[in-house]
């Protein structure tokens, strides 16, 4: 059945108007009056719905019955990700939605090749989002992952909360480095009360100084092993480990 997002609030029995784009979709699917579809608003759970008019550049949809169903990992975990050039960034903001993310923090770093005027940042941000949605109808999430605008690593390792502070209690920080002897096996078997962040560079990996930045901030350097992944592999590689180890599947 079609799944689409709605960022709105409705109820059963409820007739609203869908997005354009939505509607779009619809005709594109050659969907007619009277066909069924699920909508979900972000927030948790999702509605059937059935298709009572279509028009050219509109659609009409009757509310249904809610289903409290969710598709979330027992742990929350933001990647924060050296933005990666080409699609490379498009593939892994997906993939990583697909494996359960929370949340998507792109990083300007020292060896990045991508660097963003503020206008096109806020542009690339807007578009990351409409890959999240999308990534999300086709998953099965009933809630949407956020993208923080793209910060400067520095920038943002200030906005955490202080390493072992109150606010912070029970989350783990990882940083992959290929200089790390802490290996994957060495984490718990069981997920930490607390958010996990995951920080990976771009193409050129973090410099030394960005990865002792990190360090004083409370992240540990994580190893996976003797092979170099490229940036859209180790993400993912490591979100799938994890989901594998803590259930999330």
């Amino acid at each position: 059945m079609p799944r689409f997002f709605v960022d709105s609030d409705f109820a059963p029995g409820d007739v609203v108007a869908l997005p354009e784009e939505v509607a779009r979709h619809v005709q594109v699917l050659r969907l007619a009056a009277g066909d069924t579809l699920t909508l979900f608003n972000g927030r948790g759970g999702q509605h059937d719905a059935r298709l009572v008019e279509i028009g050219r550049r509109s659609a009409l949809a009757e509310i249904g019955a809610f289903t409290p169903i969710e598709a979330e990992t027992p742990y929350r975990i933001t990647l924060a990700q050296g933005i990666a050039g080409g699609d490379k960034m498009d593939w892994l903001i997906e993939k990583a939605i697909e494996l359960g993310v929370s949340r998507i923090a792109p990083l300007v770093t020292a060896r990045g090749v991508v660097r963003l005027s503020a206008e096109r940042a806020g542009r690339r941000q807007a578009h990351w989002q409409g890959i999240v949605r999308a990534a999300c109808e086709q998953c099965g999430r009933n809630r949407l992952a956020g993208v923080d605008p793209a910060l400067d690593l520095s920038k943002w390792l200030e906005t955490l909360p202080a390493a072992g502070a109150a606010s912070d209690a029970g989350a783990m920080r990882l940083m992959l480095s290929p200089r790390a002897v802490t290996g994957f096996a060495s984490l718990p078997e069981s997920p930490p009360s607390g958010d996990v962040t995951l920080l990976i560079g771009p193409e050129g990996g973090l410099s030394p100084e960005e990865e002792d930045a990190a360090a004083a901030h409370g992240f540990t350097p994580l190893s996976l092993g003797p092979r170099v992944l490229r940036t859209e592999t180790a993400g993912i590689a490591v979100l799938a480990a994890l989901a594998a180890r803590w259930g999330g599947w």
